[in-house]
């Protein structure tokens, strides 16, 4: 349940983080950040935690405050930004001596097997596609914050007075940072399925079943996966 409240919390904000940076809407900006509340604090809040409710109110008034100032649209420009990173970085640190890389806590719950058990390319294959992940977020990162930079009027460098050697608009900012990057992402997923199916033929057998068995690992395992 908490999964799918977030999942649609999360498609809500990113079409309202859209219409706000592409019409210049400021109260869809503010609906914006008030969705990126909910989606932040969902799971605390359902389960009633009083930190939750306080640390909700704070951020809405803030996010009022903000709009009220006619910045509601500047935290927008951060978000892409945050967002990456921070799964850049879960991604990057699995990889530390002594941790389990994602993608191989992926294979290990899909095969229903522990870590070390799982073949050793399998374990290396999935090992580096971790890396690659993270390599591939990093970059997406760097160019969300370049585009948070250059956009003009409203983008980073505008806020504080120095004009954007490459401008570009609100509108285009969105279509990059918002649109755009996740359908890098997606296709990278796509692409590298593919490939996958030609490494190891044996363990796949279609893209449907594949996300099939995902779901199938069920919510508390996605729950705690980038923990």
């Amino acid at each position: 349940m908490i999964l799918a409240l977030q999942i649609a919390l999360a498609v809500a904000y990113a079409l309202l983080a859209h219409g706000a940076s592409a019409g210049g809407d400021a109260r869809l900006a503010l609906a914006a950040l008030l969705v990126l509340v909910a989606l932040v604090l969902a799971p605390p809040l359902l389960r009633l935690r009083p930190w939750a409710f306080a640390l909700a109110a704070v951020s809405s008034a803030a996010a009022w405050w903000l709009y009220r100032q006619g910045l509601a649209t500047l935290p927008l420009l951060v978000v892409p930004v945050v967002f990456v990173a921070l799964v850049a970085w879960v991604f990057g640190r699995s990889l530390q001596r002594g941790r389990v890389p994602l993608i191989t806590r992926i294979v290990s719950g899909l095969d229903g097997v522990p870590p070390e058990r799982l073949p050793a390319d399998v374990a290396a294959y999935a090992r580096g596609l971790t890396a690659l992940w993270a390599g591939v977020l990093v970059l997406l990162g760097v160019a969300n914050l370049v585009l948070a930079l250059i956009a003009s009027p409203g983008g980073l460098l505008a806020q504080v007075g120095i004009a954007s050697p490459w401008p570009i608009t609100p509108e285009q900012w969105s279509w990059l940072a918002n649109v755009l990057g996740y359908g890098v992402v997606g296709g990278f997923f796509v692409l590298e399925f593919q490939w996958r199916r030609y490494r190891f033929p044996e363990r796949h057998h279609g893209f449907v079943g594949f996300l099939r068995r995902l779901g199938g690992l069920g919510p508390a395992f996605w729950r705690d996966f980038l923990r």
